[in-house]
């Protein structure tokens, strides 16, 4: 299968963007601007950004709480999305949810979802009203290895296969569960293979390899798309930074992640662009000038925006009912 060349670009694109969106959230985080928790997205760019170009717009993607790269490449508003992080009035959740729940329902992107594994039976009943609904969509539900030995996991892709639901669980394999190697926390460390006892396609795939993942997410999704029922997909990547701001991640070998580092999947893109001459290297340069300055300005519209009145605190909490 060709990926069209203005697509592959594209995919330079969304990983600079989100590289750069990361290092702008640790730059304003050490500033003090963000506070709370926060989880970075660091290396595993080629997964969020690969597997979601694969989708229609109105397709369904629910993420984890890493799900700042999620966000972007589904389409929302980077200032948003900082604002967000900042706890201003101007973010995707009104500054409410912060940086594990951004939420952008015009961009169908329903979640960032803070409970580990949580997310997954969303998915299925998404999956269960565009099935009731007859519509033409696919529900993407990214998780991490963490999430495949809970109870969730198996309850959601028993249903999902029972009632061939047409949802794609995506397993960001990163290799760690907070700081627990997964290689001491699960008995069955080849998480596609757990697919089998469900009934469905498991596949494995090159999560530093953004032309990789788009590849088998484009025939993933055409077959989910078709009928076919659920599918779930182990991506192997790497979190170049701790679990969240304020792990060091001294539990990790040093050599690993100098290892894992030379398979960025950022400039592994850029040699493939410039060695097929699809772009020249003044192109690559002038999309990081443009991603470089779209985080500026979003890290500029974020501290200038309003943070909420303490009043705020009370609204949004009850949906209301048609003519109430």
């Amino acid at each position: 299968m060709t990926i069209p060349h203005a697509d592959q670009i594209r995919l330079y694109r969304d990983m600079a963007l989100a590289r750069r969106f990361e290092e702008g959230v640790a730059e304003a985080y050490a500033d003090s601007f963000i506070g709370g928790f926060t989880h970075l997205y660091t290396g595993q760019e080629a997964v969020a950004a690969g597997s979601i170009s694969a989708l229609n717009h109105d397709d369904y993607v629910n993420a984890t709480y890493r799900d700042h790269a999620h966000a972007l490449a589904r389409g929302a508003d980077p200032a948003r999305l900082m604002a967000e992080l900042y706890g201003r009035t101007t973010g995707v959740c009104k500054g409410k949810g912060g940086s594990m729940h951004f939420y952008d329902a015009e961009n169908y992107f329903l979640g960032g979802y803070g409970i580990v594994g949580g997310n997954l039976p969303l998915a299925a009943g998404l999956g269960l009203s565009v099935q009731m609904k007859d519509e033409d969509r696919v529900v993407m539900v990214f998780f991490g290895d963490g999430a495949s030995n809970n109870g969730v996991f198996h309850e959601s892709l028993n249903m999902a296969k029972l009632w061939n639901l047409p949802v794609i669980f995506l397993c960001e394999n990163n290799f760690y569960g907070i700081a627990t190697d997964v290689r001491i926390s699960s008995s069955f460390n080849e998480i596609y293979k757990k697919a089998q006892g469900y009934g469905m396609p498991g596949h494995v795939v090159n999560g530093m390899d953004v032309l990789e993942v788009r590849e088998l997410c484009d025939e993933v999704v055409r077959h989910v798309r078709q009928g076919a029922g659920p599918v779930l997909i182990e991506a192997r990547c790497y979190r170049f930074g701790g679990h969240s701001m304020t792990d060091p991640a001294r539990y990790r070998p040093r050599a690993e992640e100098e290892l894992w580092r030379k398979r960025d999947p950022i400039p592994r893109l850029a040699r493939h662009l410039l060695k097929r001459q699809i772009c020249d290297q003044a192109r690559l340069d002038a999309l990081q000038a443009e991603v470089n300055e779209t985080v500026e300005a979003a890290m500029r519209f974020a501290e200038e925006s309003p943070v909420p009145a303490p009043e705020a605190l009370y609204e949004d909490l009850y949906v209301e009912e048609p003519g109430a």
